[in-house]
């Protein structure tokens, strides 16, 4: 228990011996003599605790030290630190591609990874596990479920008339610190022109940056924000405590789907383990029984032929062209361009 404790506490802190920071950090106990887990992953704790504590009951001799941290701290730990952990699960498909890209990651084969779909893995080194939507909440406070935008232009008309009440009360990412955030924007950009038109908007509502998705839907719920743009669903989806004070609009013109992803990184003390946790998270989607108990939307491949407006950004090279530093540099100078106006 004073270990645990120690841990908990230590998560409030950049980690001992190194640049990268903790959001929070938490170790799952084995019943018997055990083997350690590191797990570095940007999903709330709180979420994937129960993912955590299934694969325990199945092996309950696997301790799991689990690391709390933003997407670009995942990076920054297993880059520039070299810190040792022998999974990293991250939102940011783009930042997971370019750590595989660059030999951080090792290769991994299965009988779950070989029925993934070619989209949901990447050169047996990144391997997708969710399928989840970018989405639009609101106040309840502020709409109805009736009268609530349900495309971006629908967005756009909406706080056009209504400037006073979306002033200082629309939330975004700050796509500058966030990598979430910098890949929903990427593929917003590259799939509509709405997305710029829909930025310049926003930023002429003085829109209020945050780093993580978390903090949008609770300010929305309390009614602090009017509304959140490219929030989590599932993460507004498990805010079950205020859902009488959010709406959540998967956009009808287009909703863009991120797959969360894990890799093993190149200096993993126990990859054959690591495989074992990607196959569990893997069996959630793979095998029908299981998906109930999972926290997050599931792979669908059904869902993505029927429902034309659901855009899946996809595993591969592709996703590493905004990360060029030039584009980036362009691309955020355009985005401070749009939000951050003089009011």
């Amino acid at each position: 228990m004073r270990y645990l404790l120690f841990a908990l506490a230590l998560g409030m802190f950049p980690t001992l011996g190194f640049s990268f920071e903790v959001d929070n950090r938490r170790i799952f106990s084995a019943q018997t003599e055990s083997q350690v887990l590191k797990v570095i992953s940007t999903a709330d704790l709180d979420l994937f605790a129960g993912v955590i504590e299934a694969f325990q009951s199945q092996n309950p001799s696997v301790s799991v030290d689990y690391f709390e941290v933003s997407s670009t701290e995942l990076v920054k730990a297993l880059v520039e630190d070299d810190a040792q952990f022998d999974l990293a699960v991250s939102s940011a498909m783009d930042l997971q591609t370019k750590l595989a890209n660059d030999g951080m990651a090792l290769p991994f084969r299965s009988e779950f990874t070989a029925q993934l779909p070619e989209w949901a893995h990447w050169q047996d080194l990144v391997f997708a596990f969710t399928q989840e939507p970018a989405a639009l909440v609101f106040s309840a406070r502020d709409f109805d479920r009736q009268s609530v935008p349900r495309t971006r232009q629908d967005l756009i008309a909406f706080m056009r008339s209504h400037p006073m009440q979306f002033k200082n009360r629309v939330g975004t990412y700050d796509i500058r610190s966030s990598g979430l955030g910098y890949l929903f924007a990427t593929q917003d950009a590259r799939t509509s022109e709405t997305y710029w038109r829909l930025a310049e908007v926003m930023g002429n509502m003085n829109a209020q940056l945050y780093c993580c998705s978390g903090k949008m839907i609770e300010d929305v719920g309390s009614g602090k924000l009017a509304f959140a743009y490219n929030v989590l669903g599932s993460y507004a989806a498990a805010q079950t405590n205020n859902q009488d004070d959010i709406i959540i609009v998967e956009p009808s013109d287009f909703t863009t789907l991120m797959l969360r992803s894990a890799l093993i990184p190149k200096n993993a003390k126990q990859p054959q383990l690591a495989g074992l946790f990607i196959d569990h998270l893997l069996s959630f989607s793979l095998e029908a029984s299981k998906a109930g108990d999972f926290p997050f939307p599931t792979l669908q491949r059904d869902v993505l032929e029927q429902e034309t407006a659901l855009r899946p950004i996809r595993l591969g090279p592709g996703l590493m062209v905004y990360l060029d530093r030039l584009k980036r540099k362009n691309f955020l100078k355009a985005w401070e361009n749009a939000i951050l106006q003089k009011q």
